[in-house]
């Protein structure tokens, strides 16, 4: 028994010397995958065992699609004002100095140009850490600027969907942003360039009403929620028990409303054929 404890002591480490792994190095998806940050980033933040997407913002996106991360963002200074002066627990414009705080971002959408495989985008991508990825002034406005810009130079648009929906803290403000966008890309179709949206985990509510749901090719990642009101909302607006797997990428490919689901680890790959296919 002297020998063991002996032998012990050599081995193991006292508890008072025990470091602890650092917060955020493991994922565990929602099937019970565990996955290592490393991991994750060698596949597009996609889990390798059982193809779960990981949510991801627009600089992830941005250095995934863009060649060698490469790309020439488009008005970064305009910045949301408090057109209302909204105070709910908190005013609008505290939520907006914490958010830009916290997230580093200026606002819920971040728009770029640059080359995919060789070809040149223009790329908008929706952050959900913003304010739940919300639509207000800013976000519209940079939406129909990117759009303008790819019509002046004759550019393919990639729009990657991520958002709770209508900044309600702008109200009219805010619900505006549709037909304006909306008409941006009327003015994009009449030259024949061609506006993919990708739907990713969540697309909902004005988003999903308007801009999401008009691209020439609707794309949508795996299991990704896309839906205008809730579930529940739904439910108990119509009194009946919703479909299985209501709202998800998957339900709404086999109904006709998104043409193609795209694994993020092959989309470059995809966005390649079709520029090659679509851009004249």
């Amino acid at each position: 028994m002297s020998w063991f404890k002996e032998k012990a002591k050599r081995i193991l480490t006292p508890t008072q010397d025990k470091k602890e792994a650092p917060d955020g190095l493991w994922v565990k998806t929602p099937s019970g995958a565990v996955v290592h940050q490393r991991t994750l980033r060698a596949h597009a933040h996609v889990c390798p065992d059982d193809g779960y997407h990981v949510r991801i913002g627009s600089a992830t996106y941005f250095e995934l699609l863009f060649d060698k991360g490469d790309y020439t963002e488009l008005d970064t200074t305009l910045r949301s004002s408090d057109p209302l002066q909204f105070v709910d627990k908190r005013s609008y414009a505290d939520r907006i100095k914490e958010s830009t705080a916290k997230t580093g971002l200026s606002d819920a959408v971040r728009t770029a140009y640059g080359k995919v495989n060789g070809q040149d985008w223009v790329l908008g991508c929706m952050d959900f850490q913003f304010i739940g990825g919300s639509m207000g002034s800013v976000v519209g406005e940079r939406i129909v600027r990117a759009l303008d810009y790819a019509a002046t130079h004759k550019r393919p648009v990639l729009m990657i969907c991520k958002s709770g929906g209508a900044r309600m803290m702008e109200a009219g403000f805010s619900l505006m942003q549709l037909p304006k966008i909306i008409a941006h890309l009327l003015k994009l179709s009449e030259l024949r360039l061609p506006y993919i949206t990708l739907l990713t985990d969540p697309t909902t509510g004005g988003v999903t009403a308007s801009f999401g749901m008009l691209g020439d090719i609707t794309l949508a990642e795996p299991g990704a929620l896309i839906g205008f009101a809730g579930p529940r909302v739904i439910r108990e607006t119509i009194g009946r028990d919703l479909p299985p797997h209501f709202q998800t990428a998957e339900f709404l490919l086999e109904h006709g409303f998104v043409d193609r689901i795209v694994d993020r680890r092959h989309l470059k790959q995809e966005l390649q054929a079709i520029g090659q296919l679509l851009v004249q």
